[in-house]
């Protein structure tokens, strides 16, 4: 063919043919637990997985791994654990943790993408929660190193059930209301009305908080916003009694809520969509139906493209919103988007290749994540990823549908 005639002779090409040619996903949150807790992830299995999702870049939190990511040294150790075991890019998170103020900008310094925190307590004891005294603090040093607090808003005072033991999905629900985000949203805002440094929401699982975000960004305040794969998928009314699977935090609201998101990705108010892949052995998410005693966290980092893609085309949204939610937005939040996100001259050829017609029934024995246990099994989704390049180097192919 013509068009092969100036491609250099080192090179192979390959004919996408009808399938669609996207970014690659920038996925800003991702647990992947190593050192320390490997057998709940890891960086070999985990960039796997991402890479037969579509997923070419990849921001590693810094829990719940041992050490938290919360010092220079640690940060060591995770560069070093992960060394030849990624086939697609990653990038590391800081933590922001009681006592650890003089640590922030030496993590900047030393190439973390962006610092998260917990403002209700993170279920590992190496990464305990900050209260408004911690962030007073630690903001106008985040605001000098430029990098974005990612924070996980939900207020503890607003909590409850902690003693709880119930099977029923929604006194798990009741335990955490959306109230307890907007009170924490509420806090990060009054914060940076005293110190602008950048904040991004993480996992929003409400529209109800979202008036808050507005009224901010009105104020000319740099906050931004995520929602999840699985809060754009389940809701809270099909979740069955004992089915533990489904449970994170925030919980999986209600199916009005979940259409409340939809709109505001749509209409541009929520930023970018991120999986919060958080994965642990199926003896911590699997207590005889007991929701509160159970591992919060979805494992979603090979399905997240599929499951947003499946809820925008029900809705009449074009591949190209995917783009910008998936890639180009996540690329910006974190400092990479003069490389990566969009497929332009100079950029990073990473690339994945999907067939947005193709649907399939998700079977969680082919997933690569470590562990099998998810709520998308058995569920019809649309959007196969046929093959993923990072660096312009193949790193996954679906023989069934990319030749």
């Amino acid at each position: 063919m013509a068009e092969w005639e100036e491609v250099p002779s080192r090179v192979t090409p390959f004919e996408a043919g009808d399938l669609l040619v996207m970014p690659g996903i920038v996925d800003t949150h991702v647990h992947l637990n190593e050192p320390g807790r490997t057998d709940w992830e890891g960086f070999d299995t985990g960039t796997r997985a991402a890479a037969a999702g579509g997923v070419t870049t990849l921001l590693d939190m810094p829990l719940n791994s041992v050490p938290a990511t919360t010092t220079v040294e640690a940060l060591r150790a995770k560069r070093e654990a992960a060394r030849g075991k990624c086939v697609v890019n990653v990038e590391f998170i800081g933590g922001v943790v009681p006592g650890n103020a003089e640590h922030i900008e030496p993590l900047a310094a030393a190439g973390v993408r962006a610092f998260k925190c917990f403002l209700t307590p993170s279920g590992v004891d190496e990464f305990p929660a900050v209260g408004e005294r911690d962030l007073r603090e630690a903001f106008p040093l985040l605001l000098r190193t430029g990098l974005v607090l990612m924070a996980h808003a939900e207020d503890p005072a607003r909590l409850s059930g902690s003693q709880s033991v119930s099977s029923a999905y929604a006194d798990y629900l009741a335990s955490r209301p959306a109230e307890a985000e907007r009170s924490a949203i509420s806090m990060l805002v009054r914060l940076m009305e005293r110190t602008p440094a950048r904040v991004h929401i993480v996992h929003l699982s409400s529209p109800s908080s979202i008036g808050i975000v507005r009224r901010a960004r009105a104020r000319g305040l740099p906050i931004s916003v995520e929602t999840c794969p699985h809060y754009l998928t389940f809701a809270a009314e099909d979740v069955p009694n004992g089915a533990t699977e489904y449970k994170c935090a925030p919980p999986i609201r209600s199916a009005a809520e979940r259409d409340g998101l939809w709109e505001a990705l749509i209409d541009g108010e929520i930023d970018l969509v991120a999986s919060d892949h958080s994965p642990c052995p199926p003896e911590l998410k699997q207590t005889n139906g007991d929701f509160f005693s159970a591992w919060g966290g979805i494992a979603s980092l090979q399905l997240g493209l599929p499951a947003v893609w499946t809820g925008a085309r029900s809705r009449g949204v074009k591949p190209e919103r995917i783009a910008q939610w998936m890639s180009a937005a996540p690329a910006w939040l974190a400092g990479l988007d003069a490389r990566k996100g969009v497929l332009a001259p100079g950029y990073d050829a990473d690339v994945v290749v999907w067939d947005p017609d193709a649907s399939f029934v998700v079977d969680a024995a082919r997933l690569l994540h470590r562990h099998k246990v998810t709520p998308y099994a058995g569920r019809e989704l649309f959007g196969a990823v046929a093959a993923t390049f990072v660096g312009g180097k193949l790193v996954f192919a679906d023989d069934r549908r990319f030749h």
